[in-house]
C-alpha cells in the first residue's frame, strides 16, 4: 500500500504544502543532498531527510506563507551531478545552464505586470551594436534601446545584464504596463549585454565600464531615443541591476551623481571579493551625493547580510533609501515580481 505522503506528493506534486510548511520527498533506497535558496545551494549543508518508511525519506522545512523557493538535488556534492525532483514537474533555469525546481508557498503573489495588457500602446525595441577594444573585454557588445510610446522626452533608465531582464525579468512588458496605468512617468531603456565569461571583471565596481556608459551608451541613446536633458534635469537617469549588477548599478551612480540620481539594486552583490570595501568606501568618505536609492534582496540568500550592511551605512551617510526584503531567494522571478516596486518608488507619478 502506498505511504499517504507519498499518494499526496505524486497526486498534488512535491513539496507538499500545508500551512507554514513545506515537506519534501524522496523515494529510493538513499536520499539525494537537497539544496536550494533554503541553505545557500551548498551541498555542505544539506537539508537533513527523516526516513518515513523502507525506501522513502522526507523533510520539513518551515516557511512563511508568501514565499518563493527554488531547489535541487544532487546525486554528489557537485552542481554537474543535479537531478530534478521526479515529483515536481515545476522548473526554472537558473542562468548557469542548469534547472532549479519551484514552488511557492499558498500567499505567495507574483505581478501581473509580466503580461503585457492586450491592446496598450507597446514601445519600441532596438538592438545596437557598439565596438570599442578599450573599454570591452571582447571588443564588441550589444546594446538594446526601448523608446516609450510616448511623444515627450523620457529619462533613461541603463539596465546592467540586457539578456536577462529582457527574457527572464520581462522589463519592457513591466514598463508598457505602467506607463499605461499611469503608475510610473515614461522611461526609456538603455540594456547592456554582459561580457559573458568577463561579466565578472566588468561590473565589480569597473571603471572602464562606467567609461563605455558614459562615452559609447548615453551617445548611442542620445541619438536614438526621446530623451530628457540631463543639463536641466541633473540625476534624472537611473541604472538598474541585479546581483553584480545591482552592485555595478550603485556603483555607476556613486561615480557619475550628476547622471544617474535614480538607483535601483535587486541582490546586490557587495560582499565579493573587494567589492563591499570599494563600495564601502565610496558611500563612507565621499559627501553624501543627492542619489535616490531602491534596494531589495531575498532571504533566503547569502547576500542578506551584505545588503543589510550596506543598507545601514547609507542610512547612517544620509542618503535617500527605500529598503526592502522578500521571502525568496536570488533570482529573476523573484526580481522580476519585484520590479515594478522599484520603477513606481522612483519613476512613480
Amino acid at each position: 500500500m502506498t505511504h499517504p505522503l507519498l499518494a499526496h506528493a505524486r497526486s498534488a506534486g512535491a513539496p507538499v504544502l500545508s500551512p507554514g510548511a513545506a515537506t519534501f520527498v524522496w523515494q529510493g533506497d538513499e536520499p539525494p543532498y537537497l539544496v536550494g535558496d533554503f541553505n545557500g545551494w551548498s551541498a555542505e549543508y544539506a537539508a537533513p531527510w527523516s526516513p518515513v518508511e523502507d525506501g522513502l525519506w522526507s523533510f520539513t522545512l518551515d516557511l512563511p506563507e508568501d514565499a518563493y523557493i527554488e531547489y535541487a538535488f544532487l546525486t554528489e556534492p557537485k552542481d554537474e551531478a543535479r537531478l530534478t525532483d521526479p515529483l515536481n514537474d515545476r522548473t526554472v533555469p537558473n542562468g548557469l545552464g542548469h534547472v532549479n525546481n519551484w514552488f511557492a508557498m499558498p500567499a505567495a503573489e507574483g505581478t501581473p505586470l509580466i503580461e503585457r495588457a492586450r491592446g496598450i500602446p507597446q514601445g519600441k525595441l532596438s538592438r545596437h551594436r557598439i565596438e570599442n577594444n578599450w573599454l570591452l573585454a571582447n571588443s564588441k557588445r550589444w546594446v538594446h534601446l526601448y523608446q516609450p510610446p510616448v511623444a515627450e522626452p523620457a529619462p533613461l533608465v541603463v539596465v546592467y545584464d540586457a539578456q536577462d531582464y529582457l527574457t527572464r525579468g520581462r522589463i519592457t512588458q513591466i514598463v508598457d504596463n505602467l506607463i499605461h496605468l499611469g503608475r510610473i512617468e515614461p522611461v526609456a531603456l538603455a540594456l547592456l549585454d554582459n561580457g559573458g565569461p568577463a561579466r565578472g571583471v566588468e561590473y565589480s565596481c569597473n571603471e572602464a565600464t562606467v567609461g563605455f556608459v558614459m562615452t559609447e551608451v548615453l551617445p548611442l541613446a542620445r541619438a536614438r531615443l526621446n530623451l530628457v536633458d540631463p543639463a536641466t534635469r541633473p540625476g534624472a537617469f537611473g541604472v538598474l541591476g541585479a546581483s553584480m549588477g545591482g552592485l555595478m548599478a550603485l556603483y555607476t551612480a556613486l561615480r557619475v551623481p550628476e547622471m544617474f540620481g535614480r538607483v535601483l539594486s535587486q541582490s546586490g552583490a557587495f560582499e565579493l571579493g573587494e567589492t563591499e570595501a570599494v563600495t564601502g568606501a565610496l558611500v563612507r568618505h565621499m559627501p553624501a551625493q543627492p542619489l535616490r536609492v531602491w534596494m531589495n534582496v531575498g532571504r533566503y540568500e547569502w547576500l542578506l547580510e551584505p545588503n543589510r550592511r550596506m543598507r545601514d551605512l547609507l542610512t547612517e551617510r544620509g542618503y535617500s533609501l527605500t529598503y526592502s526584503e522578500y521571502n525568496g531567494g536570488h533570482n529573476y522571478t523573484c526580481w522580476r515580481n519585484e520590479l515594478p516596486r522599484g520603477l513606481e518608488v522612483l519613476f512613480g507619478r
